[in-house]
């Protein structure tokens, strides 16, 4: 039923039958405490009376004596009512318009004199009693017994008791409707925070970043909540600038293998020409081809390592081993570009071996594409309480300090000092370098200074997920 309603209805219901609860809950304790306080009262009075009862009938000194100071002494109280009767039954004194039940003529076991009684109520003709029963000895005739019976009409306090129930229940009405009233004013009060984020998030929008919600403007129990949505903005703000700069780049990079294919094949389209050309010029597209095929398959692979690439073939191996073979696989590149190529260190490494190939071999592209004609690479190993560090160290240009934080970015080149047209690749394997290592929970980091560039990978020695 509640889950149609808003969270302010609900607030508004919940405070209204709290209140309820809470003030009918005061007036019933309230009301039970008067009329446990007039039962009381009326214990004391019928008390009194019964000490001056007994008092009238030991000090008399005769049946008749008895009634008389009994008149005297009664019929001026308004209200209470006493029947006295002898051992035999006979009615010594009754007040005037008095009518006991039989019930209360005839009580068993009345206590004596000087020991306490229990009240007696009852109703008769509409009206309500509360009365004592007690038997005493009167001092004129030692072989008889007095059984009295006094009785109060407790009718006024009935009287006030229900003007009381009304009042209660009138102030009850009204101070559960305000109740009701001041808990909707402050559920509606306390969710405008609420109200104001809704109305930052629907501003938000692919062209709309912008917007952030009120931290400071909203109660401490929703500023973390807002401070998660802020963080959630600035993560897919980011996510959405990088993903409009990837698919810039992406466009800028196809487009260029794309035009020499349409190029190519339209110029060897509009002349007939020997077999010789076409083998050339289908050469020539081929390797456009096969660039956008490693192009295509290293997106597939960042597009995989970003939804959590998992690690099927991981092992234990010597890293100074496999970085021995890729220096061997680039010594005929280094050699040609006059780069000398040198491992130390060793290190055992808990990964995947094709992807820390892949991963060391593209800071090994990097640093001889990149590095002084002449100069040294040198890659360093370390081990230290189990992680282990493959660092790239080489001479080259200092990088701008501007661009170090964006050098893993997809497709990003430092400048056209840097660059090398003969051997540019698509500008993604730094991108796929980081990527291995944080599957395998690492790190890579980059400095440049003095004219020396390093990148250093660390590798845990237990890998992410395991």
């Amino acid at each position: 039923m509640l889950r149609g309603l808003s969270l302010t209805q609900r607030l508004t219901i919940f405070f209204t039958l709290l209140a309820a609860a809470i003030v009918l809950g005061l007036g019933l304790v309230f009301i039970r405490a008067t009329a446990l306080h007039f039962v009381d009262l009326d214990r004391g009075a019928l008390q009194d009376k019964r000490h001056l009862i007994e008092d009238i009938v030991r000090s008399a000194n005769s049946a008749e004596d008895t009634k008389w100071r009994l008149n005297e002494a009664l019929s001026h109280h308004h209200g209470l009512y006493v029947v006295a009767r002898d051992s035999q039954g006979a009615m010594l004194y009754r007040s005037e318009g008095f009518q006991a039940p039989d019930a209360a003529r005839s009580p068993n076991a009345l206590p004596a004199s000087g020991t306490s009684a229990l009240l007696q109520q009852w109703n008769s003709d509409g009206r309500d009693f509360r009365a004592l029963s007690f038997r005493v000895a009167p001092a004129y005739d030692g072989a008889t017994t007095l059984d009295v019976l006094a009785a109060i009409d407790t009718g006024h306090h009935d009287h006030f008791l229900a003007g009381l129930r009304s009042t209660l229940l009138l102030y009850a009405l009204l101070a559960v409707a305000v109740s009701g009233l001041l808990g909707w004013l402050a559920a509606h009060q306390g969710l405008a925070p609420l109200r104001a984020m809704r109305a930052k998030a629907a501003a938000v929008s692919g062209h709309q970043f912008s917007e952030r919600m009120p931290v400071q403007a909203v109660p401490a129990e929703m500023a973390d909540l807002a401070a998660e949505l802020n963080g959630m903005l600035d993560r897919l703000q980011d996510d959405y600038r990088r993903l409009s700069e990837f698919s810039s780049d992406l466009a800028h990079e196809l487009r260029t293998p794309i035009s020499n294919l349409m190029t190519q094949t339209q110029v060897a389209l509009s002349t007939r020409r020997d077999a010789a050309t076409y083998r050339n010029i289908l050469a020539s597209n081929a390797e456009e081809l096969e660039r956008m095929a490693r192009m295509v398959a290293d997106m597939l692979f960042l597009a995989k390592a970003e939804r959590g690439m998992a690690l099927p073939n991981r092992e234990r191996f010597a890293a100074a081993q496999e970085v021995q073979a890729l220096l061997e696989f680039y010594d005929a590149v280094a050699e040609e570009k006059g780069v000398r190529l040198s491992v130390t260190g060793d290190g055992v490494i808990d990964a995947d071996r094709l992807m820390f190939r892949r991963a060391v071999s593209n800071l090994l592209s990097n640093a001889v594409r990149h590095g002084d004609p002449g100069s040294q690479v040198a890659v360093t190993i370390d081990q230290d309480d189990g992680d282990t560090s493959v660092s790239v160290e080489n001479a080259a240009d200092d990088i701008d300090p501007a661009a170090l934080p964006r050098l893993f970015d997809r497709f990003f080149r430092v400048d056209s000092s840097r660059s090398h047209p003969a051997s540019e690749g698509a500008g993604l394997g730094l991108s796929i370098t980081k990527a291995i290592v944080q599957a395998h929970g690492g790190d890579i980091v980059v400095a440049s200074c003095n004219r020396r560039v390093r990148m250093a990978m660390r590798l845990p020695a237990t890998p992410s997920g395991s």
